[in-house]
């Protein structure tokens, strides 16, 4: 029997969008047809919905009430507005990379003189050619978002780096919204990390003065060599009335180091979900997030890691702050497959409730299918120690100073694995900008 999806309004307008899209999406040939393929594997599956259990608590067809249509080239305003945004996110000692309103903007990225080992394209140059690499696709389509960002894709980054190449200067892709109408951007960036290399790569998105409804959907494919080491942190920033969907892909050598933070204060609904593969042996990997809510926002953070091969290790920390009606999700599963023994894995999710209609869904899952492996998990939720406050406010401090420090304290645990320290010291800054808008 053949079962066909009813379409949403939401889905229907996604395929009037691919449909009419067709024109300004780059590449020919063969990327045509790969695009074709991958918005029919969308099709099949429709828009996440709460009775797929990954995406139990972030209901697309309810939350994505409505499709933007694709943002158009940034005119020189445009540029001018993303060029006062970046001031106010500025980091010093970093390669930029930008791609406003998801377009690539080389007035206001850094790609000339590129250390040695290191080659940086343009996503749109290599769906032009009409042959695009595999290694920009990801396994398959199984996932609807990921398979609808396969076929909507229009800019992002290609960067290489060569077997054996030390890049001291941190790369960092910005992505700026800056339209003032509401519009949508698919973006695809790729990261190949060569043997024996390192590099810290930083991701932000943020909105530059006047922009306010807008979608982004982006997907990171990582791939690490063996005896290679990635740092990487994630800012989402985004104005108060975007919408966030964000996937990566990371698949990891033998002997590989993946250090990983992300933290997400902006976007109206947002979503990460990252697939981290183990497919070498004496790997390690440390991933961390936080999540600092209120008001009515909606974050979902979702990591699968996949142990298939044996003497690796994972270390997951999360933390979540909420406050108001602002509602939090993280969702991390790590599988053990039979063959991966001697693996180490760990994890642990924290939220704290500021307020009495906050709301948090911690879902930690371990399968194990291998007997001699070290595994945990555990999860709490809880609201602020009232003695502690009392010590605080006993000493001087008001209430919200009070809360204020016990919060950083909460959330510095995750915010500390950060090794570099000037991003370590912008991630704590960005929490500090979450607790002074609290008022």
């Amino acid at each position: 029997m053949n079962v066909v999806l009813a379409k949403t309004e939401t889905g229907r307008a996604l395929s009037d969008l691919f449909a009419s899209a067709g024109g300004r999406l780059p590449g020919a040939g063969k990327v045509t047809e790969q695009r074709r393929q991958a918005f029919e594997a969308y099709e099949r599956a429709g828009l996440p919905h709460r009775r797929i259990e990954e995406w139990k608590y972030t209901d697309l067809r309810v939350l994505m009430r409505e499709v933007m249509p694709l943002s158009s080239e940034p005119d020189a305003a445009a540029l001018k507005r993303a060029g006062g945004a970046l001031k106010l996110h500025a980091i010093a000692g970093v390669r930029r990379v930008v791609l406003v309103d998801g377009v690539f903007a080389p007035a206001l990225s850094e790609t000339g003189d590129l250390e040695e080992g290191l080659g940086i394209r343009t996503l749109r140059e290599v769906l032009e050619t009409g042959e695009l690499p595999a290694q920009l696709l990801p396994p398959d389509n199984a996932d609807a978002m990921v398979a609808l960002n396969s076929a909507m894709m229009t800019d992002g980054v290609v960067i290489e780096i060569a077997d054996g190449a030390a890049l001291t200067i941190p790369l960092h892709i910005v992505h700026i919204a800056t339209s003032a109408s509401p519009s949508s951007m698919f973006t695809r960036s790729l990261l190949r990390v060569g043997k024996a290399a390192s590099a810290t790569l930083v991701e932000s998105y943020i909105a530059a003065d006047g922009a306010k409804a807008y979608q982004v959907h982006d997907s990171l494919i990582v791939s690490i060599g063996d005896g290679a080491r990635l740092d990487h942190v994630r800012l989402i920033e985004d104005s108060r009335e975007a919408f966030n969907i964000s996937s990566s892909n990371v698949t990891l050598g033998a002997n590989a180091h993946f250090n990983t933070f992300g933290m997400t204060s902006g976007s109206n609904v947002s979503r990460y979900q990252a697939v981290i593969a183990f497919a070498g042996e004496g790997s390690r990997v440390e991933t961390n997030g936080v999540n600092l809510l209120n008001g009515r926002q909606h974050a979902d953070t979702t990591l699968f890691l996949d142990h298939a091969v044996p003497n690796c290790l994972s270390r997951e920390i999360f933390r979540s702050v909420v406050d108001d009606r602002g509602h939090s999700v993280f969702q991390g599963r790590i599988i053990v497959r039979p063959k991966a023994q001697k693996t180490d894995a760990k994890m642990m999710t924290r939220a704290l409730l500021l307020s009495d209609e906050a709301e948090a869904d911690n879902k930690p899952e371990l399968e194990i299918f291998a007997d001699d492996v070290t595994c945990g998990h555990g999860a709490t939720t809880g609201a602020l120690d009232e003695s502690l406050l009392f010590y605080l406010r006993a000493r001087g401090l008001s209430e919200k100073e009070a809360q204020a420090l016990l919060i950083q304290a909460f959330v510095g645990e995750a915010i500390e694995s950060i090794a570099n320290d000037a991003l370590r010291e912008l991630a704590a800054g960005a929490a500090q900008r979450w607790l002074a808008a609290r008022g």
